[in-house]
């Protein structure tokens, strides 16, 4: 699970130096069958819209953005890393942390510890539809001075995912589309702190799915395994709405997956210039599904 879309400048992003790391985990080609699975429909763990599904899983993300700050204009880099650990097949929680570098002002140091919890309520397979509820925490005062709020954030959310599966053999080329969403309220607990309601969406296109359960079109490797997508995260507060369009794609196999997207503003507020999200996701659950990957409680 990831951390919904708050803060323009520092979105829940990777540990970069981490990439190569977590490539090892990720070269074997495999057919893809993550955690968030919805009937023929796997839903990727996509970068700045949580997935409709829970897992035992790793996130690294590097983040790089310039914004609008207190003296101009910033540029913000970020290295997030969160780790979900499942309790039962259908609930996971998870904690997080996010080294922050930025300048004008120069600052650097780990934003806030980030918790959360999220249940998955209901999976249609026939439709390819997936709902889960979750709650996350950022714990103010946990992080560096120069960089977190002394103030925490609450933020209940809904998450919800429909693959295009179960249209009619006429309509075959859109089957591989699939659409996630999420939506709730960040609530603060420091004394005139503004409150906020983050939503977005994303659209995705899976040629896995077009090989695998419409039509085999001969894509070779790595072709074969790319979700091209365009991420919409944004959030509104004070009555005014900020946010980002991210174009890009993942790689996905059975054990994990890589990912490259642009984060183009929609408006000043929310940035200068296009930013970047680069992931690399671990699945435990594939990779180690009998010790470090098993759920907790067999319920």
């Amino acid at each position: 699970m990831s951390t919904p879309f708050t803060r323009s400048a520092s979105a829940r992003l990777a540990a970069a130096s981490a990439l190569c790391a977590a490539a090892a985990a990720l070269v074997i080609p495999a057919v893809a069958r993550a955690h968030a699975v919805a009937g023929d429909r796997v839903f990727p763990a996509t970068m700045a819209i949580d997935d409709p599904g829970v897992g035992d899983e790793a996130n690294l993300q590097f983040g790089h953005q310039r914004v609008p700050g207190d003296s101009g204009d910033q540029s913000v880099n970020t290295f997030d890393f969160e780790y979900d650990k499942l309790i039962t097949s259908r609930l996971a929680v998870s904690v997080g942390g996010t080294y922050v570098m930025q300048n004008n002002p120069t600052a650097h140091g780990f934003d806030n510890i980030d918790v959360g919890a999220k249940y998955l309520l209901y999976v249609n397979d026939p439709h390819e539809f997936m709902m889960s509820v979750g709650v996350d925490a950022e714990l103010g005062g946990t992080g560096s001075r120069a960089i977190a709020d002394n103030f925490s954030t609450i933020s209940p959310t809904v998450f919800a995912g429909k693959g295009l599966g179960d249209l009619p053999d006429s309509l075959g080329w859109l089957r591989p589309v699939a659409v996630t969403a999420e939506a709730g309220p960040a609530f603060t607990t420091g004394a005139g702190q503004p409150n906020a309601f983050n939503y977005g969406f994303t659209v995705q296109y899976s040629l896995p799915y077009l090989q695998q359960h419409v039509r085999d079109v001969g894509l070779p490797a790595p072709l074969s395994n790319l979700v091209p997508l365009v991420e919409v995260p944004l959030s509104r507060s004070q009555g005014q709405t900020t946010g980002t369009v991210n174009p890009g794609f993942i790689w996905i196999n059975r054990y994990g997956q890589f990912g490259i997207e642009a984060q183009i503003p929609i408006n000043r507020a929310s940035g200068s210039r296009v930013g970047v999200l680069v992931q690399a996701h671990i699945f435990f659950d594939d990779v180690a599904p009998n010790t470090i990957g098993k759920p907790l409680f067999n319920l």
